[in-house]
């Protein structure tokens, strides 16, 4: 189904929200992984306020679509996606990891309403995601299962694995999202860890496989109404690499693997609010201009 001109605004307004709302929540906190909160955030806000099938009244629901945060340190930006979604408090944001807190730097799907899966030991969330789209197509449920892993996390082989059994059991019903924005805590992804040619590395596991601008709302639609699509036709999981900026928004230091984990202070505060406000005029242009 194409994104409508006023879909794809609303979806821009949201988006801000949650960018700047994630940047509070850094702040509240003390610190925390921002670059790749932001990285991922476009996709977030696509999932949960367009193509996730679930129900904020009940969040057990056993139809529900599952959402697997692979690269669970981006809980500093999921916890606002949750909260403002209203499955919890918005008021817990301003204890993020900290003391006592339900919300701990990553979410545990025993204290977090609405997270399906605890993540944050990399490596592990695809293979929940397996678990979860075969028990779907085991218990004859159509429900899917959407999973977003980050470039640096496969650097671990138990996703590959992970991959392997998704094409074995030829689980349409998966869809694997790959936050590219090719850095990790240590530098460039491809210094650390090579990990080109990525794309042709899913086919050969067996995907269908494409990449999009993962911080491009109508890309992100595109791919994921294909996916949906493919899901009903094609005995193939799916994967959708995203090529996206680590901190997108924050234009003086998008594109920087400093940003992974970081603490702010109040002029920088000011200063990236300013940054995202200017990022969001930006992207309306876009839609202004691209918008059928």
């Amino acid at each position: 189904m194409a994104l409508t001109k006023q879909e794809w605004l609303d979806l821009e307004k949201k988006a801000n929200e949650l960018r700047h709302l994630t940047l509070q929540t850094t702040v509240w906190a003390g610190s925390g992984h921002l670059g790749g909160g932001l990285s991922v955030l476009d996709l977030l806000t696509v999932l949960y306020h367009k193509y996730l099938n679930i129900k904020v009244e009940d969040p057990k629901w056993e139809d529900r679509d599952r959402f697997i945060l692979s690269k669970g340190h981006a809980a500093i930006a999921y916890a606002p996606v949750l909260c403002d979604k209203g499955f919890n408090d918005p008021e817990m944001l301003k204890t993020f990891n900290l003391s006592g807190s339900k919300m701990g730097m990553h979410l545990d799907s025993n204290k977090v309403v609405g997270v399906d899966a605890s993540t944050g030991s990399l490596g592990h969330g695809a293979s929940i995601a397996a678990g979860t789209a075969l028990a779907a197509r085991i218990l004859g449920k159509d429900y899917l299962t959407y999973i977003v892993t980050g470039d640096g996390e496969l650097d671990e082989g138990s996703n590959w694995e992970a991959f392997m059994t998704m094409n074995h059991y030829k689980l349409s019903n998966c869809i694997v999202f790959v936050d590219r924005n090719h850095n990790m805590i240590d530098g460039n992804t491809e210094d650390v860890m090579a990990l080109e040619p990525l794309a042709d590395k899913f086919v050969a596991f067996g995907f269908n496989t494409v990449t999009v601008d993962g911080n491009n709302m109508k890309e992100l639609c595109c791919a994921i109404d294909a996916a949906i699509e493919r899901s009903k036709e094609v005995q193939a999981p799916t994967c959708i690499i995203m090529d996206t900026l680590k901190g997108a928004g924050l234009t003086s230091v998008q594109g920087d693997y400093h940003t992974h984990y970081m603490a702010i202070d109040d002029p920088t505060f000011e200063k990236y609010k300013n940054e995202l406000d200017a990022y969001y005029a930006e992207r309306v242009a876009r839609v202004e201009k691209e918008a059928e």
